[in-house]
Order: structure tokens, then C-alpha cells, then sequence
């Protein structure tokens, strides 16, 4: 079968199409015959190896220390149930799923195995599988802090990076949870975030949101780059702080200091991915309260064109790599 393997770390003609194994599902395991694949953040820092350095030996340790050893990217796919193990019960040959690889990639292929009860969903009804395939990480990991956040019907809640993959999903999760949503991102991506229900919109590149004086109940910065002091001074007095991203020691101490000496909470960590999860996004798209945001499809064959695109940071939403099949 096709896949994309990364050869070498660092710029993206280090993923190179070439001829692997297809796999063969084990008892417990469906194979899925891969529709459409997505280019996450996580994705592309495996690829930079864009860590900090107390994550740095870890994921060499995992890819391979000098160079990747045979290393297949991707984290969300769509795709149909090719074939099944002997003991799988909850999915059939046919069936058309969605859902996430988790830390075991695999996605930028023709095929991959994941366990039956591994993070996987019959795929929504309403939409492609390009659609699809860019709900799962995202939108688990939007649900995970829009639930921390415990929104209250009218309470106010500002997204940093509001216009990526993560982002886009938060505003909807947070529109459907009551809250009045206003938006940061650059300029190119406002109109994007009108029109999937923000009610305000901030500009980073023409205005710092933490010296406008208003204040907030919910601050979610998606990729915790924003201003630690300057962001708990945008809060209420009881208001939640979430830290999305690769959160350091240093900024997880002084969130449990701040939670544990005042009223306003910082919340940080990432998602465990959750099967009851991803069936609850699959619900709220079917019953029209949802909807994923592409920005560009490129063939799986371009991948390394897709990833040069997400470096440059101007995608709104998401980046998906369709996959076709001779």
C-alpha cells in the first residue's frame, strides 16, 4: 500500500509517498481502508521535533533518536471498515467510521489497524469523510476543556487562536454550552469565525486583548502562548484560565499555585481521548450543531505541500489530505 513516511525530521520534503506492508488486523482489530487523513499540530511538531526540551528526549526515544524509523504521521482519519478480527463485534465490513490513532499515527496511508475499542465512531451521516476526518483530535480536545471550563448559560469566554483546528471547534462547543464567544486570531481568519457563531472578534495583530480592561469568565489560549500574568488580570474574579498545548512544569506549578491561593482557576492538561467523546461530537454534527472547517484538501500524494502550508500558520481550521484508492 501508499503511505507517507517521514525520513527525516526538520523541513517538509521529509515526507516522502512510498510503497509499505499493508497490515493485517489482529483478533481484536478492524482494518480501515483510509478515505481522509488530517494535518494536525501534533503532526507537524513530530515532524520539527518543535518540543520543549523536557519532552524532547521522549519523543525521540518513541521516533527514532538520529532520524524517524520509518515513521508514519497522521492522527485523524475517515475511511470504511475494510476487514475485521475474529472477536470484533461492534463494527462490520462496510461501515463507514471516524476517529483517531491517538500517539500510534499511522493516519497518512492507505490502510491502518486500530483496536475495536480504540477511539472510533460510526462517521456522521451529513458529512464527508474529508469533513469527518477533521473532528475527532480537535474536537475531543475542545470538548475536554469546554467541560473543564464548566460554561454557565451568558458567561463570557475568549478563545486565543480561535481560528485553527482546536479553535474552531471551541467556539461552537462554547456557543453550544450558552456562553457569549469572542475570537482571537489574525486578521484573515475573523470573517471565518463570524460565521461559525463568535459574537466578537479580536484582531491579535492589531490589538492585545489583555489591555482593552474588559474581562472574562473563560480565557482558552489553545496553544498556551498567551501572557500568563496578563491573562489572569483579563479574568473575573472567579474566572477559569485554560492552558491548551504543550504546557511546561513551570507554567503547571504556577497554575496550581494561582488555583490553590485564590478563586480564579488555571486548567491545564491534555485530553484522554474518549470513545464517548467522539460519539457525543458525532450527535451534535448530526443534529446540525457542529461542523468541521477546511481550509484546503490536498491528494495524500502532496502531503509534504500540505504541511509547508500549515508552517506558514495561515490556515483557518483545518488542512486534510484525501486519500484515493486504484
Amino acid at each position: 500500500m501508499k503511505a507517507i513516511v517521514l525520513t527525516k525530521y526538520g523541513s517538509p520534503d521529509g515526507l516522502q509517498l512510498t510503497e509499505v506492508d499493508k497490515p493485517i488486523p489482529k483478533d481484536n482489530e478492524v482494518l480501515i481502508r483510509v478515505r481522509a487523513t488530517t494535518v494536525t499540530a501534533g503532526d507537524a511538531e513530530i515532524r520539527t521535533l518543535n518540543f520543549p526540551l523536557w519532552l524532547m528526549l521522549p519523543i525521540r526515544a518513541y521516533v527514532g533518536f538520529n532520524k524517524p524509523r520509518n515513521f508514519i504521521l497522521g492522527q485523524e482519519l475517515a475511511g470504511d471498515i475494510d476487514a475485521v478480527g475474529k472477536n470484533v463485534t461492534r463494527f462490520k465490513e462496510g461501515d463507514p467510521v471516524f476517529g483517531t490513532t491517538g500517539f500510534q499515527f499511522g493516519a497518512y496511508a492507505e490502510y491502518v489497524c486500530l483496536p475495536e475499542a480504540g477511539i472510533l465512531a460510526i462517521k456522521p451521516s451529513t458529512m464527508t469523510y474529508e469533513e469527518a476526518a477533521a473532528i475527532p483530535v480537535a474536537g475531543i480536545e475542545a470538548l475536554h476543556f469546554m467541560r473543564k471550563a464548566n460554561i454557565q448559560t451568558g458567561e463570557k469566554v475568549l478563545i486565543v487562536g480561535a481560528g485553527g483546528s482546536i479553535g474552531t471547534i471551541a467556539v461552537q462547543l462554547a456557543k453550544h454550552f450558552g456562553a457569549e464567544v469572542t475570537g482571537v486570531d489574525s486578521t484573515g481568519k475573523l470573517d471565518m469565525l463570524r460565521s461559525i457563531g463568535a459574537d466578537h472578534t479580536i484582531d491579535h495583530t492589531q490589538e492585545d486583548f489583555t489591555q482593552s480592561g474588559q474581562t472574562y469568565d473563560v480565557i482558552f489560549d489553545v496553544m498556551g502562548k498567551s501572557s500568563f500574568s496578563d491573562s489572569l488580570q483579563s479574568l473575573k474574579p472567579s474566572g477559569r484560565y485554560l492552558l491548551g498545548g504543550n504546557t511546561g512544569p513551570g507554567q503547571l506549578l504556577r497554575g496550581w499555585w494561582v488555583s490553590m491561593t485564590g478563586s480564579k482557576k488555571v486548567i491545564a492538561g491534555a485530553a484522554n481521548q474518549d470513545t464517548e467523546d467522539l460519539v457525543f461530537l458525532q450527535e451534535r454534527v448530526e443534529g446540525g450543531k457542529l461542523k468541521s472547517v477546511i481550509d484546503r484538501i490536498y491528494p495524500l500524494a502532496h502531503a509534504a505541500e500540505a504541511h509547508g502550508y500549515v508552517d506558514t500558520g495561515r490556515k483557518k481550521g483545518n488542512v486534510v489530505l484525501s486519500v484515493a484508492h486504484d
